[in-house]
């Protein structure tokens, strides 16, 4: 069984000090019951995540709608663009232990190592948290030979623009992450925040390759493991956030995926808990023991019926916020098949459709931040939804 362990006292301060910030209402939005129009942008005073605007606009895998995804271009699009926060990276691990950015340790479908003919023989199959895939795996590589690869677009088809930046861009490792980091908050005058991911942690600690003691050595390292260190760490196994509550200070948000699933240590360990039992009051005051705040997917917030349109916003951003849960759900996108049918635009299945409704929705329930692919859309919405 998942366990709170130890995160009591941590996690009432840092909690202190990020806050629930719950948007004030006044108003309906866009004809949806349940909604509420926001107050302002600021977060409040102090430090910390308390200190960005809100909603929060936070660059998911960079800006990746316009770049390959995990890569130097895309993080730094992304911060060009104004995002709040850059999602630098998904962290998963080289055989020489090293943390590198991509979206999945399998990287056929991120990266040209299918072009590369000395690695062919590594090309394997693999079931990871449940899933079979067949590709060539971050884990079995070591870090000089994954530099030798270049980063490409992984939904071609959805986004041949992004093709033209293919082989631009080599693997970064989370090291250089909090580099960069460090480097744009000189060049900028202001603190740059990133929200890196542990990967399938429970499936790369059978393997010897822990995350989360390889995560809070780098942070240390690079004096980023404080309360108000710049860093939000996010994983969907509670036992990573857990393990990382013991070992870091840093604020830390457990992502939720989709109704009816299970976090794959809750699998291992025989946990019978899905998602629907962590979103109910006694599962978030649980989260509220060892995280800040949860990541769940937008359907969590607003449901969506049989034709894929939105109906009736839940009770969570309310019941997360009653026990000073912070919300940063998952994830926005401009394309047409990302979106609900009534707010598609066209015959091409992947121009834009009117995503700018979509954001102002999701604002209008109240949320603290958004994941998304299109950091200059969210920040149009979130300007006319404040201003609005």
């Amino acid at each position: 069984m998942a366990t709170q362990e130890n995160g009591q006292t941590a996690g009432t301060a840092r909690r202190a000090l990020l806050g629930a910030a719950v948007l004030g209402a006044g108003g309906a939005a866009l004809g949806l019951p349940g909604t509420a129009r926001a107050a302002g942008t600021r977060g409040g005073e102090g430090g910390g995540l308390k200190s960005l605007p809100r909603p929060t606009v936070i660059g998911h895998r960079g800006a990746s709608g316009y770049r390959p995804e995990h890569t130097l271009g895309s993080y730094q699009l992304a911060l060009d663009m104004g995002a709040d926060i850059v999602e630098a990276g998904d962290l998963v691990p080289t055989r020489d232990g090293h943390l590198v950015c991509r979206h999945e340790s399998e990287i056929g479908g991120t990266t040209d190592v299918a072009e590369h003919p000395a690695f062919a023989d590594r090309r394997t199959t693999k079931v990871i948290d449940g899933v079979t895939y067949t590709g060539w795996f971050t884990e079995d590589f070591t870090l000089a030979e994954l530099k030798t690869l270049r980063a490409v677009e992984r939904i071609p088809a959805n986004r041949p623009h992004n093709t033209l930046y293919d082989g631009r861009w080599e693997i970064p490792t989370f090291e250089e992450m909090l580099r960069w980091q460090d480097e744009q908050t000189r060049r900028r005058g202001k603190q740059v925040w990133i929200y890196p991911e542990t990967k399938h942690p429970t499936y790369y600690r059978k393997l010897g390759l822990g995350l989360e003691e390889r995560v809070a050595k780098l942070l240390r390292r690079h004096r980023k493991d404080g309360r108000n260190a710049p860093v939000v760490l996010q994983s969907f196994e509670p036992g990573s956030i857990q393990r990382l509550n013991r070992l870091l200070d840093n604020p830390l948000v457990l992502l939720l995926s989709g109704a009816g699933t299970r976090p794959w240590d809750f699998v291992e360990t025989g946990d019978p808990r899905t998602v629907d039992d962590l979103i109910k009051p006694a599962g978030l005051r649980e989260i509220a023991s060892y995280a800040q705040g949860i990541g769940p997917t937008l359907d969590l917030i607003v449901p969506k019926d049989a034709s894929g349109n939105l109906t009736r916003p839940t009770t969570l951003v309310a019941d997360a916020h009653k026990v000073g849960l912070i919300l940063h759900p998952y994830t926005m996108r401009n394309e047409n098949p990302f979106l609900p049918p009534s707010l598609r635009k066209g015959t091409d299945p992947d121009a834009y459709g009117d995503a700018l409704a979509l954001y102002r929705t999701y604002f209008a329930t109240g949320i603290d931040g958004i994941f998304t692919d299109n950091t200059d859309t969210a920040l149009l919405a979130r300007e006319d939804f404040v201003n609005g």
